[in-house]
């Protein structure tokens, strides 16, 4: 996720693949953090990055240069080691790299007109697509081996996603999720749900992708236009329960992905069912949306995820279940933020800020500056 604004601190910020870490990178160098604590786990100084990735909770960072010196190109691709500090592997292409995303098997790079595959523990190269112009390096991976899908704009003049299988190195489908251009994309972790946000941003659309266009869930975020900055799925092994999203307003959006599925099956035997289509009635429907606003400073570019989902008792008079999300913010003026979202079975919701800390500030807990 990279900047487009040097007046912010933080230049790219990312989640690992179970969102138990997180990366920045300032006009300095990187940071690596641990999300659960907050500890600061590795930091090197050496010049700016405009992508950090990690795999998993390893050693081992992708990492691209922004260009400011003649040895951080932003058209190389450099594996690095935070245990022994040094570069395992580079690859070198001809064109700025835009986006980078990998797991234990797979290792994608993003170019604007085209995206790499190679294998993640030889590095051979085993597959090249070609792309419409993607110049925002946008794109969702699902880490998960079994599923394994990799998802990029198939259009740039409308909502259309190509969702290619990784590991069979085939194309998959692709759904047509809105008229205009996308936004932003996202995969759940298991590969069974994809959301997408057109560059309006009013409407953010789930699809089912075993099902492509057959099946798809509409929220609305707002009535006005918003640029979408990131959106975050809740961790599941089957169906994710939230769906997180930041923009351009500053407001902190959950949307209720189980309960909107449970009212569609309810809701298609009665005659409303029958008359509107699902897309139409679910997008009308406030009750799958929960709103935090003035969680970010408005205009700032923010990345949040969803990073634990617990079930908690409602309250101490009462013994039914409610759901507590954990979701962590990382905004690009240098703050990170913990809030926590409990809903009860009555659909009742209540925000709270856990924790809040300026990352600019944070101190080397683990390994020594380079």
């Amino acid at each position: 996720m990279a900047n487009q604004s040097s007046s912010y601190p933080i230049i790219c910020a990312s989640f690992n693949q179970d969102n138990s870490a997180f990366a920045i990178s300032t006009k300095d160098g990187f940071k690596v953090f641990d999300s659960s604590t907050g500890r600061l786990c590795y930091e090197r100084v050496v010049g700016a990055f405009v992508i950090v990735e990690m795999l998993y909770g390893s050693s081992l960072l992708a990492i691209v240069g922004a260009g400011e010196q003649p040895f951080l190109s932003p058209r190389r691709l450099c594996l690095f080691n935070t245990t022994t500090g040094t570069a395992l592997r580079e690859l070198n292409f001809l064109t700025s790299i835009l986006a980078v995303r990998l797991n234990r098997k797979r290792l994608v790079v993003l170019l604007q007109e085209k995206t790499y595959i190679y294998d993640s523990n030889s590095l051979s190269i085993l597959d090249t697509i070609d792309t419409v112009p993607n110049l925002k390096g946008l794109c969702a991976f699902s880490p998960c081996l079994d599923s394994c899908f990799l998802a990029i704009p198939a259009s740039t003049t409308k909502g259309s996603v190509l969702v290619y299988n990784v590991m069979d190195l085939h194309s998959y489908c692709e759904i047509d999720a809105h008229r205009g251009p996308l936004a932003a994309i996202v995969l759940s972790s298991n590969g069974m749900y994809i959301a997408t946000a057109s560059e309006q941003g009013t409407i953010i659309r789930v699809h089912l992708v075993s099902e492509a266009t057959k099946q798809s869930y509409s929220f609305r975020r707002g009535t006005y236009p918003s640029t979408i900055f990131s959106l975050s799925f809740g961790p599941s092994m089957r169906l994710p329960d939230i769906l997180v999203a930041t923009s351009t307003s500053g407001t902190l959006h959950a949307f209720s992905l189980a309960l909107a599925i449970n009212q569609r099956s309810r809701r298609s035997s009665s005659f409303l069912g029958s008359v509107l289509p699902n897309s139409l009635t679910d997008a009308l429907d406030p009750a799958h949306h929960h709103v935090l606003h003035n969680a970010v400073s408005a205009g700032v570019k923010s990345c949040a995820v969803v990073r634990k989902i617990e079930k908690v008792p409602a309250s101490s008079l009462s013994k039914a279940v409610a759901c507590r999300f954990t979701i962590s913010v990382v905004t690009y003026n240098g703050y990170f933020q913990e809030y926590t979202l409990t809903i009860n079975n009555q659909n009742e919701a209540v925000w709270a800020l856990e924790r809040e800390f300026n990352l600019s500030t944070a101190t080397q807990a683990l390994s020594k500056k380079s």
